[in-house]
């Protein structure tokens, strides 16, 4: 297979880098069809703990989850 786009961790790393700010699984998964992956929500939702896991995004509510950028130290 030749296809070379981004995972869609890497996609997902890249829009929340560029786009900041608040983040749920929906919103995740509107950037990863934006970016040409057909996501899968729990996926996503895996991904989005991933993120939280390395400090990019910090989880700020519970039910429904949601997650906001941390301030990038750059």
């Amino acid at each position: 297979m030749s296809d070379h786009r981004p995972s869609q961790r890497g996609s997902l790393e890249k829009a929340i880098r560029a786009l900041r700010g608040l983040w749920d699984t929906q919103r995740a998964l509107t950037a990863l069809r934006d970016a040409g992956h057909e996501p899968e929500e729990k996926h996503t939702r895996q991904i989005l703990r991933d993120l939280a896991g390395i400090g990019l995004l910090v989880k700020v509510q519970d039910r429904p989850v949601l997650y906001r950028t941390e301030p990038m130290n750059e």
